[in-house]
Formats: structure tokens, sequence, C-alpha cells
């Protein structure tokens, strides 16, 4: 990582309240290992480091917008990909513990080979759906946040989400701008799932401006053992939610 990439990382996590100085060269050495990763498992779209850098360490940073993390949070990252948001914040917040969960073998694997590259220890990945973690007893009500970066609408995350969180427990959604039909849609789906939707935070992703919005439901009651339905199905047919 040059200097200039280094500083563009700096002054991002600055706009966001993160130090990561005493982190640069884990992140130097994160951006190495998933440019390794994507010669081998084209991991991710993003390939400069200006991007990668931007889109994936700073966005992923920008949820830790508002405090909403506890030391000792158990923390479920959902559709992590090849490891985002949870390596970024694994980096700067060791007080936490991440679960990573994808679908897709090749990228957990990945992640866990980072995460031992990186001596992160708080960080255990785990291959699976949410619709299938939601119904196993050591899953079900056991996180006190869950994590998602997602193109999805927000009644299907709240349905994925809220049967693995704790009472209590807030699920922090990063989104892109979102339509006034989604959030409410979504903010019926909490009331079903037993949640509320509680932040609704617009924002510019540092330097690069791009839209962002932050959504935070908390968990306030036991969501029905109807939810989550079946694989999927949330996707497919979202509570509350006119497909097109």
């Amino acid at each position: 990582m040059n200097a200039r990439i280094l500083d563009l990382l700096r002054r991002g996590a600055d706009e966001l309240g993160v130090d990561v100085e005493a982190k640069l060269p884990q992140f130097g050495q994160l951006l190495e290992l998933l440019q390794q990763g994507n010669a081998r498992f084209n991991l991710t779209a993003l390939k400069s480091e200006e991007d990668i850098v931007l889109k994936h360490f700073v966005d992923s940073l920008s949820c830790l917008r508002g405090g909403y993390f506890t030391a000792s949070n158990r923390v479920l990252d959902l559709g992590t990909g090849a490891g985002f948001p949870t390596l970024p914040l694994a980096l700067v917040r060791p007080d936490l513990r991440f679960t990573p969960v994808d679908s897709i073998r090749k990228k957990i694997g990945f992640v866990a080979e980072t995460a031992r590259a990186l001596g992160l220890d708080h960080v255990t990945p785990l291959v699976g759906r949410a619709e299938t973690l939601g119904r196993q007893t050591e899953h079900r009500a056991a996180y006190d946040r869950v994590v998602v970066r997602a193109v999805a609408a927000l009644p299907i995350l709240v349905e994925l989400a809220l049967p693995l969180l704790r009472e209590g427990g807030l699920l922090v959604a990063q989104k892109g701008p979102i339509g006034e039909d989604e959030l409410n849609a979504g903010r019926r789906a909490a009331g079903e799932l037993g949640g509320r939707v509680q932040v609704v935070d617009p924002f510019g992703l540092p330097l690069s401006g791009d839209a962002r919005t932050l959504v935070v439901v908390e968990k306030l009651r036991p969501t029905p053992e109807k939810y989550p339905r079946r694989e999927g199905v949330p996707n497919a047919q979202p509570l509350f939610w006119k497909t097109k």
C-alpha cells in the first residue's frame, strides 16, 4: 500500500472518527491478501487499490457511526463475501467477537485464511445461510449485533437478521439510498419479527461522497417461531414489499 493509498485510508477513517494509525500495516497486508485472493477466486469486482480502500475498507468502518457496538458484543456479519465489514472492523475493534457468515465456501475459506494471517483470533468464519442458522438453537437469538452490507430490500434483511438477535440486540444494516416504500415495508416487517426501526441515518461515504444509509433495527421481543421462512422465500416473497 503506497503513501497515497495509506493517506486515503487514514483520511476516510478520520472522517468517521476511527483511528487506524496503529493498524495501517495490517490494513496494507489485508489489501495484499485480497488482491492475491482475487487472482485465485475472483472474490470482488473491485480491483484498484483506491476502490478497495474506499469502497471496502472505509465503507466497512462506516457502520461504526453512532456507536452501536459495545465491548464483548457477539457480532454476526450476514453475507460477508470476501470478509466485509468483518475484517476491517476486527482490525480496529479487537474487543468484539465476529462470526462472518456466507453460503459460498470459497469465500469463507478466504476469510478464515486471512483472519489467521492477520492474527484475528476473535473472528470465527462460518459457512451457512441465515434461513437455516435462524432455526438452529446455537444461533437463534444468540447474537448482540447483526451487520450486513447489502442491496437486498430492508424487509428481507429484517427477516433474515432478527431471528438471530437476542432481545435488545441490534441489526445494523449498511445500505445505499432508501425510499419511503422500502422503509415503510421494513418498519412493518420489523414489527412482525419482534423489532422496531430505531435509526435511519443517511450520509455520504467519506472522500467519495457516495450515498449511504445506516438503518438500525432493535429486537424488542422474541421472533415468532414461523420466521425465518425456508431458504429462498424471504428473497422471493419479501414481507410487506411488492417486488417488480
